[in-house]
């Protein structure tokens, strides 16, 4: 996603991109609340069964009933992406004059949000209309957007010293497209289930948005559509799946390929467009013939979900020193774009050396140390009252 606020609609390579999260839900995504007694997730509330132990993607908190086993490869998956969600922040604004930047820059933007948006698919299998689950979309995704909707727009008309800048809960600004998305999402994926080929038809979705500049900009439809394939392949997606791409075979399968891939990142630099991986514009926006949305949808994919393999076959599945913080990257996600919007209007990026290779390696560095503190249950316990509020007062009991 990129970093950059907009007023109204920026140009496409300045508009919030992919994550989130991140990645994941607030039933899956992020702060999650199990409502069976799982445990729960951060990126969102969801509930997975992951063979014989069970995760969510949202904060770890048990309702009701024994908490079961959380997964740790999936928490060290969400932490390791919400890192590089932050790094790909900090070096946007190094990009310019920085070839080697760019090109991670690229990468990186290639798979952290499909990695964070598969993740939230898989967790959001069982999602469906029971009061439960409608109360976990309510109080872990629709409350954090509107909340953090309005403090973004607060914070940037400060920042950008845009003081009329209007507070718009239809117009996700720069993070809180992702929680806007995935409330779409999970609500639809009962109907994903349901159809005969899910994959093929979102991905034609997505392929029709690329056409449609007309989409407007409602609740980010346009990029809510082209990211919606990696939701949907997140639903697909059982827990043999990911044993499968953790098989030493695949892991050093994916040395050379993400080396090839960081090599093409380089070289394309100069000659595509990279903002085709933000997803959130139509081919005609970003200056291309019709075609190419269709082509560049199916391309962006591909590239994506093998990057995407890539990761996840290097992701640890023993528990680390990290592993906890994988239960609070929606915070770190939600709160890190304050100091990547602060650090632009604070200065941080003036000093002649921050746009040479060190002030690269050490923007990345404190961007991982932000982000890392964020994602600690001291900071969790101060926010949860907006990012997982309970909000019992506002439901009727239910049996």
């Amino acid at each position: 996603m990129s970093d950059t606020v907009r007023t109204a609609r920026p140009p496409a390579e300045d508009r919030p991109e992919p994550l989130p999260a991140a990645a994941e839900d607030a039933e899956d995504t992020e702060p999650d609340k199990a409502e069976t007694g799982s445990v729960e997730v951060d990126l969102g509330p969801a509930e997975a069964d992951t063979g014989s132990v069970e995760a969510e993607a949202g904060p770890a908190r048990a309702d009701a009933g024994p908490a079961k086993q959380r997964d740790a490869f999936f928490d060290n998956a969400k932490y390791l992406a919400i890192v590089l969600v932050a790094a790909g922040h900090a070096w946007e604004p190094l990009r310019e004059g920085s070839r080697a930047v760019t090109a991670l820059y690229l990468l990186v933007y290639a798979f952290h949000m499909p990695v964070f948006i598969v993740i939230a698919g898989y967790f959001s299998r069982r999602s469906d209309a029971s009061p439960g689950r409608v109360k976990r979309l309510i109080t872990g995704v629709a409350v954090p957007y509107v909340v953090f909707e309005v403090a973004y727009t607060l914070f940037t008309r400060w920042t950008d010293q845009q003081f009329g800048r209007p507070i718009s809960l239809l117009d996700p600004l720069y993070l809180t497209w992702f929680l806007a998305a995935l409330f779409i999402w999970r609500l639809t994926a009962p109907v994903w289930r349901l159809v005969r080929w899910p994959l093929p038809l979102a991905l034609v979705l997505a392929m029709l948005a690329t056409l449609s500049p007309s989409i407007g900009n409602d609740l980010d439809l346009q990029r809510t559509l082209q990211f919606l394939p990696y939701f949907v392949l997140g639903l697909l997606l059982r827990p043999e799946h990911f044993r499968l791409v953790r098989r030493r075979e695949v892991r050093l399968l994916a040395l050379p390929v993400s080396a090839g891939a960081l090599a093409l990142a380089y070289w394309a630099v100069p000659r595509v467009d990279y903002a085709w991986f933000f997803h959130n514009s139509s081919a005609e926006e970003l200056g291309a013939p019709g075609w190419y949305g269709p082509v560049m949808t199916l391309a962006t994919f591909g590239c994506s979900a093998a990057l995407a393999v890539c990761f996840l076959a290097w992701v640890p599945g023993r528990r680390t020193w990290f592993t906890v913080l994988g239960t609070g990257t929606l915070y770190g996600y939600l709160l890190h774009g304050f100091f990547a919007q602060g650090a632009k209007f604070w200065g941080w990026y003036d000093p002649d050396w921050v746009q040479g290779p060190l002030g690269a390696i050490a923007a990345t560095l404190v961007a991982a140390a932000i982000v890392t503190v964020l994602c600690t249950p001291p900071v969790r316990r101060v926010f949860r009252c907006v990012t997982e509020p309970s909000m019992e007062w506002a439901f009727q009991r239910t049996g």
